[in-house]
């Protein structure tokens, strides 16, 4: 990629992290901007974990919370840096060389093209080219991953993606009001019909047998319907601990298009 890139990503969980390792590990100095209180379940997998943690590792690399803008320009790169800043004020303050919005919202919180040179969307809400250079599908099938320059991702269903015949059942949501309380832990099995956490006192049953893949953060206040968790029925403990293949290949997405770009200078 020539020159270090300064790359600012919207979001920290699991996805946006696909997304930050894949720059960090092509040597960008990479920045995650954070809420304060982040909502994402995959929490092992997740660089917005460093808000509540400080820092947290996925795999060889290390995401760590930091406070200013200033500090990340003392930062050697050696790390990616996570910032508590949902309004996007530093991306003003830094000028970065890509700006990719991975918030997940289903819709553009104030993402535009003009905020740097090449800006890139991550799944429905964003058009292309008329609110960001490019967006990436992030729908799992066969156009998972693509580079789309012209109009929008396939719209959201709702419905989470397919595994092993689950969809729907595979996510844990919240019956009411108020905050998760669990003693189980990420990587831990589960079986159909286990309590898996309670909110309030109402208990979360696990719908299917399998791994629990995610938790929301007990901090975090959920509404009636919030997801709180994901249990994978494939099984496999180790999944909850490294990237997914959906977030390397939308990753892949945005390298494409960086690459593309880089081209046509």
């Amino acid at each position: 990629m020539g020159d270090r890139k300064l790359a600012i990503v919207r979001g920290g969980g699991d996805l946006a992290t696909g997304i930050i390792y894949r720059l960090w590990k092509v040597g960008c100095k990479v920045l995650s901007l954070e809420a304060e209180k982040p909502s994402m379940v995959r929490r092992a997998v997740s660089a917005a974990s460093s808000v509540f943690d400080g820092e947290i590792t996925i795999e060889d690399m290390r995401a760590v919370l930091i406070k200013s803008t200033d500090e990340f320009l003392q930062m050697s790169g050696k790390d990616a840096a996570v910032l508590v800043d949902p309004e996007g004020a530093s991306i003003r303050k830094l000028h970065p060389d890509v700006l990719v919005d991975a918030i997940m919202a289903k819709r553009n919180l104030g993402t535009r093209k003009d905020m740097a040179p090449l800006v890139i969307g991550i799944g429905p809400g964003f058009a292309a080219p008329d609110d960001v250079h490019a967006v990436i599908e992030t729908k799992r099938g066969h156009t998972l991953g693509r580079v789309i320059t012209s109009g929008s991702a396939i719209p959201n269903t709702g419905i989470p993606g397919m595994v092993r015949g689950y969809t729907t059942e595979r996510v844990l949501y919240s019956p009411c009001a108020g905050f998760v309380t669990t003693d189980r832990v990420i990587g831990d099995s589960v079986s159909e019909g286990d309590v898996v956490a309670f909110v309030g006192d109402i208990p979360v049953l696990s719908k299917l047998d399998g791994i629990l893949r995610g938790m929301i953060h007990p901090s975090v206040p959920v509404q009636k319907g919030t997801k709180i968790g994901d249990v994978d029925p494939r099984g496999e403990a180790a999944h909850c601990f490294t990237i997914t293949d959906k977030a390397l290949a939308v990753a892949g997405g945005v390298l494409e298009i960086i690459m593309r770009h880089e081209n046509e200078k």
